[in-house]
């Protein structure tokens, strides 16, 4: 299972909506096939696993066990059902890390599996399996994106020069560094949405883009007076929303968000307890004042907070 997992980091930033998975199927501990979920709307890693079984190991795949680390899907949707597949070639055992929270799989692709005769164990590193597709957990439990908060600070915490007006009278200060700036890319490759807030947005008109790491560039947002715009429909017309949750429920289709900024915007998610992970770059630079970082506490629930110095 723990190569199952290796195997689906590979499909990270390619395969939402759909969950990372990993494939490995083994015949008296040998490994016979391998394969991962590469993209959304291809074949998932059930599938490439049995197609990268050699020829002359075809035989025995009825001797084998398969390990994903996914409840293997049972509906049609832009590919056949991974159970139809695994009944066809007829394996042994079918080992699962953890339950699909998909209300058009829930249980019965585990179902199917055990009423084709198949043995199937549930369960295994069911805690690592989950963590791996924990943006793909949260739509589906509790439906609005995983929210990870991301800003950059100075070493006596701030993260940018005052400004009083929403024109900018020089250049925004700069804390990453050609490494730290990677890792963002990275960071924003790994999430469906990114949003920053209205005077963000209008003083540095940031890419927002993914120019820096391989992988697919975020849906942009911007925050203005309580309702998320597509930043490439600015100017739009507002729509006014009851709260941040109501703007979260409005982004069903989104799986993960990145907030970017500014301080008022990345505080209002902290306040409204709307989080749940952060990532914060602290730079040496001192600059005496300025506009305050946000302010987050050690958090009793357990939320990651990483720390990156630039």
């Amino acid at each position: 299972m723990i190569r199952c997992l290796q195997l689906a980091r590979h499909g990270e930033g390619m395969t939402a909506p759909n969950p990372m998975v990993g494939a490995v199927i083994v015949h008296k501990d040998r490994i016979i096939g391998e394969g991962w979920h590469r993209a959304y709307g291809g074949p998932h890693a059930e599938v490439n696993a049995v197609r990268s079984v050699r020829p002359e190991d075809e035989p025995i795949l009825c001797e084998s066990t398969i390990y994903v680390s996914l409840e293997p899907c049972s509906h049609w949707g832009k590919t056949p059902p991974c159970t139809e597949l695994l009944v066809k070639c007829d394996f042994k055992r079918v080992v699962v890390g953890c339950e699909d929270p998909n209300e058009k799989v829930a249980g019965r692709g585990i179902a199917r599996l055990r009423a084709a005769g198949i043995e199937v164990c549930v369960g295994v590193l069911r805690e690592e399996c989950r963590w791996l597709n924990r943006k793909f957990f949260m739509q589906h439990e509790h439906h609005r994106p995983w929210i990870t908060l991301k800003w950059a600070e100075s070493a006596d915490g701030f993260i940018d020069r005052r400004r009083e007006s929403m024109e900018r009278d020089g250049e925004a200060v700069r804390f990453s560094t050609p490494w730290t700036q990677m890792l963002v890319h990275r960071l924003r490759a790994s999430h469906q949405g990114i949003l920053v807030g209205r005077r963000t947005w209008a003083l540095d008109k940031p890419s927002l883009t993914t120019r820096q790491w391989p992988g697919k560039n975020p849906q942009r947002f911007v925050l203005t007076q309580g309702c998320a715009v597509n930043a490439d429909d600015l100017p739009a017309t507002e729509r006014h929303s009851d709260g941040l949750e109501d703007i979260l429920r409005d982004m069903h289709d989104c799986q993960s968000l990145l907030i970017e900024g500014g301080a008022e915007t990345l505080q209002s998610f902290i306040d409204a307890d709307l989080w749940d992970e952060a990532y914060i770059e602290r730079s040496d630079m001192v600059l005496g004042d300025g506009i305050k970082a946000p302010k987050i506490q050690t958090d009793p629930k357990g939320r990651l907070i990483h720390v990156n110095f630039a």
